[in-house]
């Protein structure tokens, strides 16, 4: 089968479409022929080695964390999916999803493709959207409230905003001056252009006294106090990359990734396929562009997600 393959770590350039041996399901496993699947900033960490300390990949690696395509085969004691079936999953670190086949977990992490959802749809909302519902799991948002969502334009950031606002919160978000009608559209109240405004300096002006979440999505270690500042006095600041273990003036610091309770990835996927949660793709490619839309998402500003088809 082809599969985009890194053959080692190195610039997300290097990738390139091979042939590669087709796999078969073991116990708990699904064989999936992929239709298609979606970029996200872990696949260039995972290429380049930029988190292989904690992350270590096998080579070759074929990355590809979001998959959705149709059920070939099963492996032994699978019982949630048969032949067949329409999936959209979420394949974490192992990955596999840009290839003609993926090997996908019998787990909560996939899913059952609703009839309505688009192809592209799909492909784009495991990793972001299950991510997104984690952050706003652990803000524990009030209506009312006020949240200021860092990084608010990208995959996960598009989801966060909507899902925020979904609890009845007021929602600030960051992006670019040209992002500004599509923030407002995923349900912002207010947004700041971060390329010409001091992003903590907007909070505090729309916040007096400071905002009571503070969600970032751009930022890791250190830098994170800046956005910290913009938090109300024991307010909360909540990311999915790491950075320091408490800020000043009692602002708690909650770090999370990627969850995959029972029921979450079919409550997301039902959301969009009502209307309900939007799915934004600002790209799409087919599968033998595949090299050049990791180098386009490793050096282009893109919105929302990247999506690939076969």
């Amino acid at each position: 089968m082809k599969a985009l393959v890194a053959r080692s770590y190195g610039p997300v350039e290097d990738l390139v479409i091979a042939d590669i041996p087709k796999p078969a399901p073991g116990p708990g496993q699904l064989l999936v022929r992929t239709e298609a699947s979606a970029l996200n900033a872990i696949d260039l960490a995972l290429v380049t080695g930029g988190v292989k300390d904690h992350l270590p990949i096998q080579h070759p690696f074929v990355p590809g964390l979001d998959v959705t395509g149709v059920v070939e085969a099963v492996g032994e004691g699978v019982s949630r999916f048969t032949v067949g079936d329409r999936i959209l999953a979420w394949n974490g670190v192992p990955s596999g999803g840009l290839a003609e086949y993926a090997l996908v977990q019998d787990a909560h992490s996939a899913a059952l493709r609703p009839a309505t959802l688009g192809l592209a749809e799909s492909a784009a909302l495991p990793t972001a959207g299950l991510t997104a519902a984690a952050l706003i799991d652990e803000a524990k948002l009030q209506a009312g409230e006020n949240v200021l969502v860092v990084g608010a334009s990208g995959g996960v950031g598009s989801f966060t905003v909507q899902l925020a606002k979904q609890t009845g919160a007021k929602v600030l978000a960051t992006g670019r001056a040209d992002e500004e009608d599509l923030l407002r559209r995923l349900g912002a109240d207010t947004t700041v252009d971060y390329k010409t405004s001091d992003v903590t300096a907007e909070a505090l002006r729309w916040a007096p006294g400071g905002v009571g979440v503070v969600i970032d999505l751009a930022q890791a270690g250190p830098a994170l106090a800046g956005s910290a500042a913009a938090a109300r006095p024991g307010g909360r600041l909540i990311s999915p990359l790491g950075g320091p273990a408490a800020f000043d003036r009692g602002v708690t610091a909650i770090y999370t990734g990627t969850r995959t309770p029972e029921g979450r990835l079919e409550a997301l996927a039902a959301q969009a396929a009502e209307g309900r949660l939007h799915v934004e793709i600002s790209a799409r490619y087919s599968f033998a562009d595949a090299p050049q839309a990791l180098a386009d998402y490793a050096h282009k500003h893109l919105p929302g997600k990247v999506v690939i088809t076969f």
